[in-house]
């Protein structure tokens, strides 16, 4: 689509954008480009790239600006991607490692999302592991006429309680008798095994056994539901410093409510896990966090070899893109690093 020249002038346009945020004109792109080029003739070729939507005039300058179009052929051909080496690393980076302690999974999110946004100066977004769907015990106790109290355990020994209505009401003998049933038969199954098995063997199961293990199987799929929403943002004040933003006081409103109500963000970042290596959003592309001028830089993480979460970088399409890939990288193997020491 370009030849050798438009592009390298286009690279040094992005270049010295995201460096200096201020429109480049083609005297500074004479000077810097390293190409024996008349300001006239850098002229004609940015007319050329302005018509095929890489670059835009703003209203007040002379100079030119990326769009997010420019942006991306900037970030899929131009970049420079460097072997990353963790042993080579900016100090900056490198320090993370010893804030991340691996003593509880949800301080070492909250920690990430943190690290990101401090080394970012942008929004940091991690989303916690996912839980195993699998139970290693379960418990029923009776709390009144027709409640029940479902305690459930993982094999990680993580606990969760939920409150359940039953059709009539149980005495706690009998609870105890189903709760032995259960994890007789069906402790070290995943809900989604359970639930199968039990459409096969509802019908030879006593009734109040069968109701209790349908509402068990219910109460493990609610907490499954809530564990995927489970997003840390960190750093949402950042983006009021960033100059690219400070006359659309609207569309920060807009991202100020993304990041309220997190749904969007969860979307986005659970497409991401699906990818291998760090994924670049450049203005609108993930159309779930809808602001042309925002740029979001995503990895997944892995605990054990599993991928189990999704973490990134929220900031300005003016961006330095290679730090930010690095700062993302490197923070998604801290994390999982820190999450698999046992």
């Amino acid at each position: 689509m370009l030849d050798d020249r438009a592009r390298s002038l286009l690279k040094t346009l992005v270049e010295r954008y995201i460096a200096d945020g201020t429109p480049v004109g083609s005297r500074t792109l004479s000077r810097t480009s390293g190409l024996d080029l008349s300001p006239a003739t850098i002229r004609n070729v940015m007319a050329d790239l302005e018509e095929l939507g890489l670059i835009a005039s703003p209203h007040t300058s002379a100079g030119r600006v990326p769009t997010a179009r420019g942006y991306r052929l900037f970030v899929d051909t131009m970049l420079t991607a460097r072997p990353l080496d963790l042993s080579r690393v900016p100090a900056d980076v490198a320090a993370a490692r010893e804030q991340l302690h691996p003593d509880q999974p949800q301080r070492v999110i909250a920690q990430a999302a943190s690290l990101l946004s401090s080394l970012s100066s942008f929004v940091g977004v991690v989303t916690a592991p996912r839980k195993a769907s699998v139970f290693h015990h379960i418990e029923f106790m009776r709390l009144g006429e027709r409640r029940v109290l479902v305690i459930l355990v993982a094999p990680d020994g993580d606990v969760q309680n939920r409150v359940i209505f039953t059709a009539r009401d149980h005495a706690q003998s009998e609870l105890v008798e189903a709760s032995n049933f259960l994890n007789a038969h069906y402790a070290g199954l995943t809900i989604e095994e359970v639930r199968e098995r039990l459409r096969h063997e509802i019908d030879a199961l006593r009734a109040e056994i069968a109701a209790l293990m349908q509402a068990a199987v219910q109460a493990g799929s609610e907490v499954l539901a809530e564990s995927v929403d489970n997003v840390i943002v960190s750093g949402e004040r950042n983006l009021l410093t960033v100059q690219d933003f400070g006359n659309d006081m609207s569309g920060l409103r807009k991202l100020f409510d993304v990041f309220e109500r997190k749904t969007e963000l969860m979307r986005l970042l659970e497409v991401s896990s699906r990818a291998e290596g760090v994924r670049i959003y450049i203005g609108g592309e993930s159309q779930m966090v809808p602001f042309a001028e925002l740029s979001v830089v995503t990895s997944p993480y892995e605990v054990d070899g599993r991928i189990v979460g999704t973490l990134g970088v929220i900031g300005p399409t003016r961006m330095a893109y290679d730090r930010m890939i690095q700062i993302v990288d490197i923070t998604s193997r801290l994390v999982g690093h820190a999450l698999s020491v046992k």
